[in-house]
Parts: C-alpha cells; structure tokens; sequence
C-alpha cells in the first residue's frame, strides 16, 4: 500500500522522508524525522509506534542497522511491518516482514534507502533511487519529489495512489517542513507544488522562530 524514500543531504545534513499510498493521510502514519537523529519509515501494515521507537533508539547511540535490528526482534507482530531507518550519520537499513503484502521491495543506497509494498514490480524502489542519486547537488526536498516522481513512473503501487507527504529536518527541534496532500487524484504532483510554494519560505519560518526580530516581512494583509 505504500512506497517511500528516507535520505540524508551530505551537504546540509539535511535529513528527509517522502511516502505515498492508496490510502488516505499516509505521512501521518509512516513518516518519522527527528533532528540530529535520523528517520524511520515504518509501513505495510503500519504500525505508527515503531518511528518513535526507533528514533529514540538511534537517540541513544544506536546506528540505522541497530535500531532496525531491535525492532524487528522486539515488535509485535514485526512480521506484519517494512521498516525503512536512516541515521544521522546517513547509514540505512531495513527489513519486510514476511507477511508484508503483495510485491514488495527495498533498495539501499549512499544515504538513502527505498521501500514498497503492494507494488507494481520489485524495481520501484531502486527506480527511486537512480533518480535520487542522479539528482545529487539538488536541493534535498526537490530530490526526494523527483525521486517520488520516478517511483510513480516506474510503476508505483499496484492500485491508484491517493496521499502523499514530505518531512524533513535540519538543525532546530522541529521538522522544518511538514507537507501532506492526504487525498487527491495525483498527491505527487499536488506535493511537488506544495514543495514549490514552501521551498523558498522554509529558511524564513526558521528565523522567525529563532529571532523574530530578524525575520523577513510577512508581506500579508494587515501586516505594519
């Protein structure tokens, strides 16, 4: 039901996730970032405790292979679960559980892993990952759309997907872009649009919040 990519930016340190399903508010499920920490992309049959769970794991020292060997040996019901982790220090792992659904697959690559279940054929996931590293020097959110981009084109879910989301992290506490299309008849295309409206505030928003007397205008009705 789900394909996703988690990748480390080795310029900025930038770490972000993107997923997409058939079903509706996928990122609020699957999609986990921390700061300073790294990302888990927990799918198939989510369970949505595994991100936290992971992240405060690789908190603690754990690397990406760490963090995803305990959950697998500690979960229940892992046999149900694909779990996708990248550590801050851009190492990936991850797993399918045996009762992961339909075709599914995962590709790692330099500080970026691919999952998928319910997939078209087992090569989306690498597909993911050729367009993501042929991207490289990009900015990190326009990647990982382009990598969803070649997700999709390399033949994406089995059924027709319908929510898609973006999360990233950089060097405050919260994630310095949060996007969700929850249900729409191309959710990749309306969060590339979204990365492209959001893309040019992003650092802006960041200000705001460390130094408010810093920060651009807001150029917004009413503003003085």
């Amino acid at each position: 039901m789900t394909f996703s990519i988690a990748a480390r930016c080795a310029r900025t340190g930038r770490i972000a996730v993107a997923v997409a399903s058939s079903s509706p508010a996928v990122a609020a499920r699957c999609a986990h970032v921390r700061a300073g920490v790294g990302a888990v992309l927990s799918q198939n049959i989510t369970d949505p405790r595994l991100g936290p769970r992971g992240l405060d794991l690789m908190a603690l020292g754990a690397t990406a292979a760490d963090a995803a060997a305990i959950l697998r040996e500690t979960a229940p019901h892992a046999e149900y679960r694909q779990l996708a982790v990248i550590d801050a220090a851009g190492r990936v792992a991850g797993w399918s559980g045996t009762q992961c659904l339909g075709i599914h697959a995962i590709a790692e690559g330099d500080a970026a892993i691919a999952a998928g279940n319910l997939l078209a054929n087992a090569d989306v996931p690498a597909a993911m990952l050729r367009a993501f590293a042929a991207s490289d020097g990009e900015d990190l959110g326009a990647r990982m759309v382009g990598a969803m981009r070649a997700g999709l084109h390399a033949g994406g879910e089995a059924g027709p997907v319908r929510s898609a989301g973006l999360l990233m992290a950089d060097d405050v506490p919260w994630p310095v872009a949060d996007l969700r299309v929850d249900w729409h008849d191309a959710p990749i295309d309306e969060l590339a649009r979204l990365w492209d409206l959001w893309a040019p505030q992003l650092a802006a928003y960041v200000t705001r919040a460390r130094d408010p007397r810093g920060a651009p205008a807001y150029g917004v009705p009413g503003e003085r």
